[in-house]
């Protein structure tokens, strides 16, 4: 399963650093962090053979029979957790998920996205992707009392979360993520950080582990951090921004000196797929029924399938070109949020761009205007399509994409679609407080 010296070279890193555990980590179909421990002793066994496991534990709510997988270790991803002690130290390992006899698991979501990543391969094409991440720090997991009730980029004191960001960049820094700039975000305790540009296999990784470090640091200082999309009704919601782009080898794809735009025929036909399959792809980026409450007007939070190179509430911004920087070129998607399953919102986002380049798609002229302040007649004379408003909405469009079938697989694309309709149809029978307080007293 894994070559001899990777192994023993991962043994000796093990040595050296006095690791005695080591979590082998995968995610289920909904995004969860999974985790099965092993001690030093049998680490080979495990590199050489992998861990059996239940992989009912990774259908999320829509679990199948138990059945038998095999977690195999992806060396390529052994870190030291920072946050652990020293003395008997852990380390983890992402792991691809394969069934007994050794083929791949067609549930796994990590291989989804090598898949659709040998795809891009195939065309010539490696994927590339840097996420702004924001989320909420609270003073505890019982409620939404923020620490602070600073703004956009403000500072000590109205910023409660500068020592927590610190160290969390710190500790990412140190299992080898690089983080591009941290800051206080708009809403009270709301807060972000930009990982630094990396492949989207190695990217979506990271996210899994960001969002596990930004929680232990926030426990260890005693207040709970979420990625909740919406849990502040009167703030905005924490978004996962996703800056995109294509290279064949050194060369950046997205770009062309001779456009007005600096941007490709490839990144036209690119943001051509993103628009035309943003409605489909939204159960993946926006996979909660919390999603939706994000995505409301007045947030600069995207509702139609349009571009702009300028404005922050469309679904795909073209930044500004940087002279002499043309590696920089690319698209940002700016509809997903930060709770959403990364392998697979990265599979969705690039299989979507991909048809758009194989399909040779016309890129629409951009929108000048806010969407959110344009008329129902004006909607309707531009042509623009809504985003789906709902969990409910979201599963039908998925429901009826030949596309993501296609690149997610039969298994996965049923599985999400089970888990989905097990959550809208629990939400749809709460009787919310809302309700309560406008309708009880008059009806």
């Amino acid at each position: 399963m894994v070559n001899q010296d990777t192994q023993q070279h991962v043994i000796q890193a093990c040595r050296d650093h006095d690791v005695k555990f080591i979590r082998l980590w995968f995610t289920d179909i909904l995004g969860m962090l999974k985790s099965v421990a092993i001690t030093i002793e049998e680490l080979e066994h495990a590199l050489s053979d992998g861990v059996s496991f239940d992989g009912s534990a990774i259908e999320g709510f829509a679990r199948r029979d138990e059945t038998d997988m095999v977690a195999v270790p992806d060396t390529s991803t052994f870190q030291i957790l920072p946050w652990r002690p020293r003395e008997q130290a852990v380390a983890r390992m992402f792991c691809d998920l394969q069934v007994p006899g050794g083929e791949p698991f067609l549930g796994d979501p990590r291989q989804v996205l090598k898949r659709v990543l040998s795809q891009a391969a195939a065309a010539g094409f490696t994927f590339y992707i840097s996420p702004e991440i924001e989320f909420f720090y609270f003073k505890d997991q019982n409620g939404t009392e923020p620490l602070d009730s600073g703004g956009y980029f403000d500072l000590t004191p109205l910023d409660g979360g500068s020592d927590l960001r610190r160290e969390t960049v710190l500790a990412l820094e140190q299992m080898g993520i690089g983080v591009a700039l941290s800051h206080h975000e708009a809403a009270p305790s709301q807060h972000e950080m930009d990982l630094r540009y990396t492949d989207a296999l190695t990217m979506a990784d990271a996210v899994m582990t960001y969002r596990l470090l930004v929680k232990e640091v926030a426990m260890r200082h005693g207040v709970y951090a979420t990625f909740m999309p919406k849990p502040l009704a009167d703030e905005n919601g924490s978004g996962m921004h996703l800056q995109l782009s294509l290279f064949r080898g050194e060369d950046n794809a997205f770009y062309d000196e001779s456009d007005d735009l600096k941007i490709s025929t490839v990144a036209r036909q690119y943001i051509g797929g993103l628009l035309r399959h943003a409605p489909e792809l939204m159960l993946l980026t926006n996979q909660w029924v919390n999603s939706y409450k994000r995505l409301v007007p007045g947030t600069e939070a995207p509702l139609y399938a349009t571009w702009s190179p300028k404005s922050h509430s469309d679904l795909v911004r073209v930044p500004e070109y940087k002279p002499g920087l043309e590696v920089s070129t690319r698209v940002e998607y700016r509809v997903p949020d930060a709770a959403c399953n990364p392998y697979l919102a990265f599979a969705g986002v690039l299989a979507a761009g991909l048809r758009g380049i194989e399909d040779d798609l016309p890129l629409p002229e951009p929108v000048t205007a806010a969407t959110d302040q344009l008329t129902a007649d004006e909607i309707a004379a531009r042509g623009l399509e809504a985003l789906p408003g709902s969990l409910g909405e979201a599963i039908d469009r998925f429901e009826g994409s030949s596309l993501l079938r296609e690149s997610l697989g039969d298994h996965v694309f049923d599985s999400f679609i089970a888990n989905k309709k097990i959550e809208w149809s629990e939400y749809r029978s709460q009787v919310t407080q809302f309700e309560l307080d406008r309708y009880l007293p008059r009806l």
